[in-house]
């Protein structure tokens, strides 16, 4: 839990913001948006003029938040895969593994899991083969990754980053899964309908480290910005924590500031940007 701020000494943690990290489902877009505010990019574009860094921190993948940022795709960072992947400039910064005979066991329960449905997260596309073909649609028309139909799900040509178990109307038994595989992988929720899990130890935090290791920023200097299980850790470990307002509970507990909207902080940010530039 952050230690609980005066709106003065938030404004002066926010002068000082080198790089914002955002989640994107349930934070940047709300009641279940799958495409960003008129005037978002616009705001995000305010802030690099004025110097601040801009990552997307998701359980997306690459592509399709490249398309969601589309006026401003080359000028931002992405965290992708809740931290198994993550890119700036176009380049790699790192992309984590999982064991492969965990990974195929992990396939293996949620493939037998009634309703359950799979999604292998490669470095730059979904692989699927769905039970029911409106989950196939669902991925490629509503989420609108970039998916691949394979035959055999159990053979991908990719090594695995992200195992995700979709569940629509809700994922049923999240302890469950905990409780078999939490001690071997990072088990989290991603939304309603999805659960994650990562190579042991991965999530948004341990990839916002390396990311700020690679721009030599420090923690101090960053800002997270969440809603949900999978920014836990991200959240605890910058120096400035926001929630939305419609964030979990014990998410909210975490954050140093809370939000309506996440462009409604972004114009904070710029107006407190352009008052030190009025008096300098």
């Amino acid at each position: 839990m952050q230690t609980k701020l005066s709106e003065q000494e938030i404004d002066e943690k926010l002068k000082n913001i080198k790089l914002i990290a955002s989640d994107l489902d349930g934070t940047l877009l709300l009641n279940g948006a799958q495409d960003l505010n008129a005037d978002t990019c616009s705001l995000i574009r305010a802030l690099i003029d004025k110097g601040i860094i801009f990552f997307a921190a998701s359980g997306r993948q690459y592509t399709n938040l490249q398309r969601l940022f589309a006026p401003i795709a080359d000028d931002i960072g992405y965290l992708c895969e809740n931290g198994a992947v993550s890119f700036w400039k176009g380049k790699r910064i790192h992309k984590e593994v999982m064991d492969k005979a965990l990974a195929q066991e992990l396939i293996r329960d949620i493939w037998n899991t009634d309703g359950g449905e799979v999604l292998l997260s490669g470095e730059m596309v979904s692989y699927l083969k769905p039970k029911k073909s409106e989950y196939f649609y669902h991925m490629r028309d509503v989420v609108k990754n970039d998916v691949v139909l394979v035959d055999d799900i159990f053979n991908t040509p990719e090594e695995y980053m992200k195992i995700s178990l979709y569940e629509k109307g809700g994922v049923k038994n999240e302890q469950l899964w905990q409780e078999r595989f939490g001690s071997r992988c990072t088990v989290v929720t991603g939304g309603r309908d999805w659960l994650d899990m990562m190579p042991k130890g991965v999530n948004k935090a341990s990839a916002l480290k390396k990311i700020l290791a690679e721009l030599n920023i420090s923690a101090e200097q960053c800002l997270a910005i969440g809603d949900n299980d999978n920014d836990r850790e991200m959240l605890k470990m910058v120096g400035l924590a926001s929630s939305v307002v419609s964030a979990k509970s014990e998410i909210r507990s975490l954050a140093a500031i809370e939000t309506d909207t996440v462009e409604n902080l972004f114009r904070r940010i710029l107006n407190l940007r352009d008052k030190e530039s009025k008096i300098a």
